[in-house]
């Protein structure tokens, strides 16, 4: 094996199982097998019966976890999904070892003919903002609506907080961090990613903090942990030299459904001076700045992010379409109380 190669990963039968992933309480994991890749659903009962679908897709090194707070926020108002994408969280890694954006919209592309679920109310964050922005553009038929957290379009000055992270994509980086990191602990590891990640990680609960550090010793004794990171750090890099139908950009300009566009103030990895490109990009889009918000708005003003999604729905004609579907059934009065009520959670 050359210094510029990573360790030989084994086929997904036959990868250990290193430890259990954290289910919140209301949640449900499953196992989904599709063509060429295995997914992990992370599943939360909606409130009631009826309610629209939603799929959520995280970033880069996240999982399914990543959407757990702004799911139970939006338990009464979509029924919600979370992927956790091919080699990520508790899905292995793909059959063809593709971590390509295009790679990983096809798993969600095939997760959601496999289900029938679409069309539906589609998150991303991050690397999965720019997954989900090119499964919107290829196939609007499974988008509702597109809610993007600090998307990763491509940028000409890139921040440079996230220059490492692009580093991973050279050959041979990952092996060489893995190597110069070796003594840190999971907990090191898990302040030094809040610190990238959060406008304040002084938010992060003890809780939250624990449970980051029991995921993170999880994931570090898996195989493929830094193949997946690397190859899907490449990934980025190489969709940010598409050009053509198949740039990012391009492909934003096609996006025919209502797109929410969040971006934080203090967001070491994405630019928060890309939010005027992306409201302009987006053909029908709302933009939501958060001065105070790092990358990972969802997990860090998860009530602020819900409040601007149901605004998006009153903006698009969702809600109002869905109140005059329940009024002809006769039971509107229940509707306007649960919109009521769920507004004054969220603080109004």
């Amino acid at each position: 094996m050359s210094s510029t190669e990573l360790p030989f990963v084994p086929p997904a039968n036959v990868l250990p199982k290193v430890g259990t992933v954290r289910v919140a309480e209301g949640e449900r994991l499953r196992s989904v097998e599709l063509p060429g890749v295995t997914l992990t659903v992370r599943s939360r009962p909606p409130a009631r019966e009826g309610l629209p679908p939603a799929l959520y897709v995280h970033g880069l090194g996240g999982s399914s976890q990543n959407w757990s707070a702004l799911m139970a926020l939006l338990d009464g108002v979509v029924d919600g999904e979370a992927l956790d994408l091919p080699g990520f969280g508790d899905s292995p890694p793909p059959d063809d070892g593709n971590y390509s954006v295009t790679g990983h919209a096809r798993a969600v592309i095939r997760y959601l003919d496999a289900s029938g679920r679409g069309p539906v109310h589609l998150f991303g964050n991050s690397l999965g903002g720019a997954i989900t922005t090119r499964v919107a553009a290829v196939r609007p038929d499974l988008v509702r609506t597109l809610t993007l957290v600090s998307p990763a379009l491509p940028e000409i000055r890139v921040q440079r907080a996230a220059v490492p992270t692009g580093l991973l994509a050279v050959p041979g980086v990952a092996l060489l961090f893995t190597r110069l990191t070796r003594e840190w602990t999971a907990e090191q590891r898990v302040r030094g990613v809040m610190a990238l990640c959060y406008g304040d990680p002084g938010r992060v609960t003890p809780e939250g903090f624990r449970n980051a550090v029991q995921e993170m010793e999880r994931r570090l004794r898996l195989p493929y942990f830094w193949d997946a990171m690397a190859r899907s750090a490449r990934g980025i890099v190489n969709a940010y030299t598409l050009g053509g139908q198949q740039g990012l950009w391009r492909q934003a300009e096609r996006v025919l459904a209502p797109t929410l566009l969040v971006y934080g103030g203090r967001d070491q990895l994405v630019g928060f001076r890309m939010a005027q490109k992306a409201a302009r990009a987006f053909r029908d889009s709302r933009l939501v700045t958060l001065p105070d918000a790092g990358h990972v708005a969802m997990m860090e003003y998860p009530e602020t992010v819900a409040l601007a999604f149901r605004e998006l729905l009153e903006h698009s004609g969702e809600l109002g379409a869905r109140r005059a579907r329940r009024a002809g059934r006769g039971d509107v009065g229940g509707d306007a109380v649960d919109e009521a009520g769920t507004d004054e959670s969220m603080g109004g």
